[in-house]
């Protein structure tokens, strides 16, 4: 997150965490060889930098994947409420109205 603020040297960015410094670099270096961070040494310094143009290559998968699981989530939700739906009509008692006589009688066989 630190990076996002602007450019910053290896010892600023290692800094919050508890970690030997070659090794810190050994993940930076990971970083640089996927094109999301540039780095540039200058006499002792060595500054590192976003490369946000490569993070847009993750930000159309992520996009893509929102999508098929909003989809996903919304055909899922569908059942649950089309289970709810039936649940709560088995569990309602079925009546029914006799037309000559105006009188609410139970089914046969639902007793």
């Amino acid at each position: 997150m630190r990076l996002c603020a602007g450019e910053a040297s290896v010892g600023e960015l290692a800094d919050p965490f508890e970690m030997a410094l070659p090794s810190f670099m050994k993940h930076i270096h990971v970083l640089e060889l996927s094109g999301l961070v540039q780095s540039e040494k200058s006499g002792r310094v060595r500054t590192c930098r976003l490369s946000p143009d490569a993070l847009v290559g993750a930000e159309d998968w992520f996009q893509q994947q929102r999508a098929i699981w909003e989809a996903r989530l919304d055909r899922f939700e569908a059942y649950v409420m089309k289970l709810k739906k039936e649940r709560a009509a088995a569990k309602r008692p079925s009546k029914k109205t006799d037309k000559k006589t105006d009188k609410t009688t139970k089914r046969k066989g639902s007793e």
